[in-house]
């Protein structure tokens, strides 16, 4: 019976920020008033995703995609065809990290591998942890996140291990799939407890610990208050949104809060001049001023859909949801502005290209919208 109530508290931790929606019916969507302002111009197909979520890395004209089984496909970012397909040796979990003429991926065992750009395994590294996240190449470090909270830094000629950081964790916490953000030699991540960290880049070591948001409940599962998505760097704030609490902002120089609202968040940010994106944990689009946290406006229609987290691209806010639609918001009103069907399976990640907006989903598409 403990086995199974384990394995239970597992699968319900996966995707407890969609809890209320098991076994509801989907709303229809409202009719849109004008057409889409963009389309898919061209797709391509990796190995299907299954219980792990892809993100694509961009370099110098190309875009690395993998998959599961352990390929990595490079695809010219403007045709949308294969250039080469590569084989990490290895079974992967997470999206690709690229940079420093280095392609980085990882897997469940925690094992990082480096690839150069021809596609041969320069080194291989254990980090004894799972790894959701994709690896994070820069100033000479592959900094890569493990699903216990480690993040850790590999020498990105030889992956020998340059540091560690780690913080305890509580009993129960969310499965997440976001690492860490980069920004002037400095790395910013979140965690559970409604933590927001920052570490120096080159050597690990921490530059200041944030609370937003205080974990509250009687029991564990109410006092998760995780920060799930990825957190976002605009200039001298870093931001993030609490599942199950306050989400708001904090100083990049002290880890001072700026502000912080009692709006929960199940996702990562985007960010404008003037506001901040996110959806909440019913799966509303909600837009605060990133100056004051002030509510701007609400968009409700993507309720129940599992909406991902945002990008903001062609002056638009972008969402992907379980259904494999691509949604674009005013950024003015929150208004439905487009709306661009994939292959109908969840979109796992959006990611900006140059001139595109790449959605891969979790039947292994790869949607290129301009």
């Amino acid at each position: 019976m403990r086995s199974v109530c384990g394995a239970l508290i597992a699968v319900f931790l996966s995707g407890c920020s969609w809890l209320p929606f098991w076994g509801d019916k989907l709303p229809a969507l409202p009719a849109l008033s004008a057409p889409s302002p963009a389309k898919v111009v061209w797709s391509a197909s990796v190995a299907k995703s299954g219980e792990y979520a892809f993100t694509p890395a961009i370099g110098q004209g190309v875009i690395y995609v993998a998959g599961p089984n352990g390929g990595v496909v490079s695809i010219s970012e403007a045709t949308g065809r294969p250039a080469a397909t590569f084989d990490a040796g290895k079974r992967l979990t997470g999206g690709v990290g690229f940079g420093e003429g280095r392609i980085a991926v990882a897997n469940q065992r925690g094992d990082v591998i480096a690839l150069d750009m021809a596609g041969k395994v320069i080194w291989t590294a254990s980090t004894a942890g799972e790894v959701l996240a994709a690896p994070l190449i820069q100033a000479g470090v592959v900094v890569v996140r493990t699903s216990d909270g480690r993040i850790i830094g590999l020498n990105v000629l030889d992956g020998k291990r340059k540091w560690l950081y780690q913080r305890p964790a509580p009993a129960l916490t969310l499965r997440s799939s976001a690492g860490v953000v980069f920004g002037r030699g400095t790395l910013y991540a979140g965690f559970p407890g409604g933590k927001l960290v920052a570490l120096e880049s080159d050597s690990g070591k921490p530059i200041w610990e944030a609370t937003l948001s205080i974990p509250r409940g009687a029991t564990e599962l109410e006092r998760i208050a995780d920060i799930g998505g990825l957190p976002i760097l605009d200039g001298t704030r870093v931001c993030a949104a609490v599942y199950q609490g306050r989400s708001g902002c904090v100083e990049t120089l002290n880890g001072n809060v700026l502000w912080s609202r009692e709006v929960a968040g199940a996702t990562g940010m985007a960010a404008d001049d003037k506001n901040l994106y996110f959806a909440d944990e019913q799966g509303n689009v909600i837009a605060l001023d990133k100056v004051s946290g002030a509510s701007v406006w609400k968009q409700e229609a993507l309720a129940k859909r599992k909406p991902g987290s945002p990008v903001i691209f062609a002056g638009r806010v972008w969402l992907g949801d379980s259904k494999g639609l691509v949604h674009a918001l005013s950024i003015d009103n929150g208004s439905l502005a487009g709306r661009i069907a994939t292959d109908g399976s969840p979109v796992e990640s959006l990611t900006v290209a140059n001139d595109s907006l790449l959605a891969q989903t979790d039947k292994g598409g790869v949607f290129a919208i301009r």
